[in-house]
């Protein structure tokens, strides 16, 4: 199967309609892929705090109906990043959209792990609840998002969930980008799973992204890495490769399920 990855430049002097715009574009430019993975929060932007609550979109907004329509016009699976979600009903979220090639919204998926402390994401917005995988003809995606990467008890819900490839759009700062690249390579060996990690370029809210998209097989290999600046990853990838690692490495079959807390002794 053949995977891209878009690692967008998000200029604050870009308006949304025409990020939008601009990015259904490039989707419909790899229709000879079969899954395209957008970053996290692309439409405004990951620290432009000030403009999430008068820019977040329900999940039929302008941003899913942009996506929708070039995920079916180029017949990919398209991991649309994530957007600021307006939930009629409670707070803002940040949510992926997984679109099938028909242009379906097949799965969401609202972001567990909020970055910021007291700040930021941590206090803007609501906390996800369910992890979520999605089956494709290609095998399993298990859905993450950015910050989530620093929590190995997520992937490992997700490897349990039958995960075979992880997709992590992302917008992480330049400042902490050796962590986004052994983070996403450590995630890789541990689950025995591809990792798709795609990360935004750019300035916004006056943080500079890290780029650095890439493509890590399940041994750790990186098989494809971005640099500082847009541009597209394409890699061809072999499904076959995750069941072949378990089965010649059965890391995985000793692991060690409730283990019991220490004992004090005096």
């Amino acid at each position: 199967m053949r995977a891209s990855l878009i690692q967008l430049d998000i200029d604050p002097a870009e308006s949304p309609e025409d990020r939008r715009t601009r990015t259904a574009a490039l989707v419909r430019g790899l229709h000879d892929s079969d899954l395209v993975l957008l970053p996290e929060l692309w439409p405004l932007g990951g620290f432009a705090y000030d403009a999430w609550s008068a820019g977040a979109e329900t999940l039929d907004g302008p941003t899913a109906e942009a996506m929708s329509a070039a995920a079916a016009d180029a017949g990919v699976w398209l991991h649309a990043g994530s957007i600021v979600e307006r939930d009629p009903d409670g707070p803002i979220f940040n949510t992926s959209l997984l679109f099938s090639p028909s242009g379906e919204l097949v799965h969401t998926y609202r972001k567990i792990h909020r970055f910021g402390f007291d700040s930021g994401e941590a206090v803007a917005m609501g906390a996800g609840t369910e992890i979520v995988t999605a089956a494709t003809p290609f095998g399993t995606l298990g859905l993450a998002t950015c910050y989530d990467l620093r929590f190995p008890e997520l992937f490992r819900a997700l490897l349990d969930a039958g995960t075979e490839i992880l997709t992590i759009p992302a917008a992480w700062p330049a400042r902490r980008v050796e962590h986004w690249t052994l983070l996403a390579r450590a995630r890789a060996v541990e689950e025995q799973a591809y990792v798709l990690a795609c990360n935004n370029t750019g300035t916004h809210g006056g943080v500079p992204q890290g780029g650095h998209s890439l493509v890590v097989d399940p041994w750790g290999k990186v098989l494809a890495e971005a640099g500082e600046a847009e541009e597209i990853l394409t890699v061809d990838l072999d499904p076959g490769l995750v069941a072949k690692s378990r089965a010649d490495f059965p890391v995985l079959r000793d692991r060690l399920m409730g283990i019991p807390a220490p004992v004090e002794r005096g």
